[in-house]
């Protein structure tokens, strides 16, 4: 059977031009389809099984693959250079991708990139995959029937021959991962797994909050893939929700995975959210003012970043503490400055906010909006949209943790609010 190797990011990766997060497993999946039905084996670098780095399958695949496609969507570095290396090696039978809000980085006018529209986190809408399988799948098809000269190395290099494997010299196979573990092969029901395979059981684990699976997990996917921002990122949720051996070793362990990706650093609004997080679980368990800081500069830069509810109310609801912990010290101007910035930001967040109430179909994403818009409502005082917003959110059928995790929010929230006003009277 024919084979087409897809090269793209993977997981939810985000776009930095606009701060989009982009599911490209949806992609895939879209992909994935669409080469299946016109007849190929699909693989993706994730789902070959092999000991060590996948430097050595990856150009082999790029080199003797009979397609490749190619999805850069969130300018993702490597897929690029991937594709610029099969470009060298194959003058023929590549497909180029990217999201419809891609914007060319650099004059790609010589090579036809077709493009698909992605819902960010929500992936790929059924109309849109069903489009694009349609598209592809004929693509695919007229390519392998008939190839046409797709390459610019090989197009502006006519006279080039193309690179050939000598019979007689040492073939790079795809080694198997025989250290996979007992314990990773219990969980994934597979002696040998690919990176795939067990990222998929380990996100599986993270939704049934089963944490310490998911754990193991992502600690083998991160020998495959070491340096993935994805897979950093899920370890570290997973080691911090899985309190183990303790809450605060739980967190110190999370927190030093995160280090890897230069949170003091980075632009991505993901790993800053993490960030904040950890940080805003370590000042409740150790109340040290260095943990409180450092979670307010995180979310504060993911939110101007993102610009999202989420970052935002959060932030603003640290800012309230801050002012709080700054007032006792006697320091009240800066108490005010914390306060007076904290509604500003739910100021933000309502302006946010307010268009997702029509346009998010998934009942638990519209009941955390209605949550952070009440949320945001009482810190500012408007008792009127308070009621509005309490009201939506008690008729959302959702999980009663859920209802009580707003009330238990806003009643914290009320309390600071309450001590902030008496600890600026004395």
């Amino acid at each position: 059977m024919a084979t087409c190797f897809v090269i793209q990011g993977y997981g939810k990766k985000t776009d930095y031009t606009d701060g989009r997060v982009l599911d490209l497993d949806a992609s895939y999946e879209v992909i994935k389809e669409a080469v299946d039905a016109a007849g190929l084996e699909c693989v993706r670098a994730d789902e070959i099984i092999h000991s060590g780095t996948i430097d050595a399958p990856m150009y082999e695949r790029l080199l003797k693959a009979d397609l490749v496609i190619a999805d850069l969507s969130t300018y993702n570095v490597n897929a690029a250079f991937e594709l610029g290396v099969r470009y060298a090696l194959r003058p023929h039978t590549t497909i180029v991708l990217a999201e419809k809000q891609f914007k060319y980085p650099f004059d790609l006018g010589h090579i036809v990139i077709r493009n698909y529209e992605h819902l960010g986190e929500q992936g790929v809408s059924f109309k849109e995959a069903k489009r694009l399988i349609a598209e592809l799948k004929a693509a695919i098809q007229t390519i392998m029937n008939k190839p046409q000269l797709d390459s610019p190395v090989y197009t502006f290099l006519p006279n080039l021959q193309p690179p050939q494997l000598e019979e007689t010299a040492t073939q790079v196979k795809s080694a198997v991962n025989a250290a996979t573990s007992s314990e990773v092969a219990n969980i994934v029901g597979d002696d040998n797994p690919s990176a795939k395979s067990m990222l998929d059981a380990a996100l599986d684990r993270i939704n049934a909050s089963d944490f310490a699976a998911a754990r193991t997990l992502l600690e083998e996917v991160r020998k495959l893939r070491p340096k993935d921002s994805f897979v950093l990122q899920q370890l570290a949720l997973a080691t911090y929700k899985s309190m183990q051996p303790n809450t605060v070793d739980a967190l110190k362990a999370a927190r030093s995975i995160l280090q890897e990706l230069k949170p003091e650093s980075t632009n991505n609004p993901e790993t800053l959210g993490l960030w904040g997080v950890i940080h805003k679980r370590l000042w409740e368990e150790c109340q040290e003012m260095q943990c409180l800081n450092e979670s307010i500069a995180a979310l504060e830069r993911g939110f101007y970043l993102k610009q999202d509810y989420y970052n935002g109310i959060n932030l603003a609801y640290l800012l309230n503490i801050r002012s709080i912990e700054t007032i006792k010290h006697g320091e009240k101007d800066e108490a005010i400055a914390d306060f007076v910035i904290a509604n500003r930001v739910r100021r933000e967040v309502i302006s946010y906010a307010t268009p997702l109430v029509n346009n998010t179909q998934d009942i638990n994403s519209h009941y955390w909006v209605i949550a952070s818009l009440y949320e945001a409502a009482i810190g500012i005082g408007d008792e009127q949209a308070v009621s509005k917003w309490e009201n939506k959110a008690k008729s959302l059928n959702v999980p009663d943790w859920m209802q009580e995790t707003r009330e238990n929010q806003a009643a914290k929230l009320k309390a600071l609010l309450s001590s902030y006003k008496e600890l600026l009277s004395q």
